[in-house]
């Protein structure tokens, strides 16, 4: 299925979240912001590098935006990458599709923004966490889209640990102070391994983007959606693991044997020492440098 671009993606200077360090504002300060819109529904894209470039995809995590790759969108525009980097529907600064409930609906979307967007070169994606999801749904209803995709910490794979992972509630309580201290918690019950990669920079990251996601009901992570997705993917997988991802304690082997077989064009495994789920930010000089091996130009 192929959809027509009838709208033109608008294209506006880059607007970057205030708490950045100012090195980090400075190298991504050169990024535009580009709205794509199907049925009324925009999707707002952030892009570095020339358009002639080879394209790289960036799909973020759940109850996430662009900014989950903020330590890893400028060494890949350096290494050659027009690199792509929506909010999906539902969280950041895009629109939630009227009835989206979970990450089904998003593919439609993503497929007439990249129409849209009109990649000159190849193009390749990389889904983190729920992005992972939403990425492999992605290329198994629209093979045409990309030539390659890589699962980072992809959940969906029917393969769960024994013990429920214990995130809290935070809405409702009464403080920033006491939200805060929630955050923390969450951050190390799921994303990160090690106590000082719990910096301010992934606090306001989280706490800013937890607070924009509009999709909280969504509850296929712990379905094997994925890996029934696998087999309709004609574009070579491949994904890169932290070697502590809390979703699958103790169960990575299962995950590589399962996607290998699963994957009609299986590429590579690659884990992360030392890293958790978040590799792409606890571990993001090593996540960099196994990417471009997995992805080379």
């Amino acid at each position: 299925m192929s959809l027509t671009p009838i709208f033109s993606p608008i294209t506006l200077p880059i607007t970057l979240p205030a708490f950045l360090p100012p090195a980090m504002a400075q190298a991504l300060a050169d990024g535009q912001r580009c709205v794509t819109s199907l049925d009324g529904v925009q999707l707002v894209w952030h892009s570095w590098g020339a358009p002639s470039r080879p394209s790289l995809v960036l799909l973020h995590g759940g109850s996430g935006s662009w900014s989950h790759w903020v330590r890893n969108i400028a060494p890949l525009r350096d290494a050659g990458w027009r690199v792509l980097v929506p909010d999906l529907p539902g969280f950041g600064d895009s629109d939630l599709p009227p009835g989206c409930s979970d990450v089904p609906d998003l593919p439609v979307h993503l497929h007439a923004g990249l129409q849209q967007l009109a990649p000159q070169g190849p193009v390749q994606i990389v889904g983190f966490s729920f992005g992972g999801m939403t990425g492999a749904l992605w290329l198994a209803e629209y093979p045409e889209d990309a030539e390659a995709l890589v699962l980072v910490g992809a959940p969906g794979m029917g393969l769960t640990v024994p013990e429920r992972i214990p995130l809290k509630g935070w809405r409702h309580l009464p403080t920033p102070e006491a939200q805060d201290a929630v955050h923390r918690h969450n951050l190390m019950a799921l994303m990160l391994k090690h106590p000082e990669s719990l910096d301010a920079l992934a606090l306001d990251l989280h706490r800013a983007n937890v607070q924009r996601d509009r999709m909280p009901r969504r509850r296929l992570s712990s379905t094997p959606i994925v890996a029934e997705a696998l087999p309709r993917i004609g574009p070579r997988v491949s994904a890169i693991y932290g070697e502590h991802d809390a979703l699958y304690t103790g169960r990575l082997p299962e995950v590589r044997e399962t996607l290998a077989r699963l994957s009609p064009h299986w590429g590579q495994w690659q884990t992360v020492p030392g890293a958790g789920h978040w590799v792409v930010y606890e571990a993001a000089e090593a996540f960099n440098a196994t990417l471009l091996k997995v992805l080379p130009l």
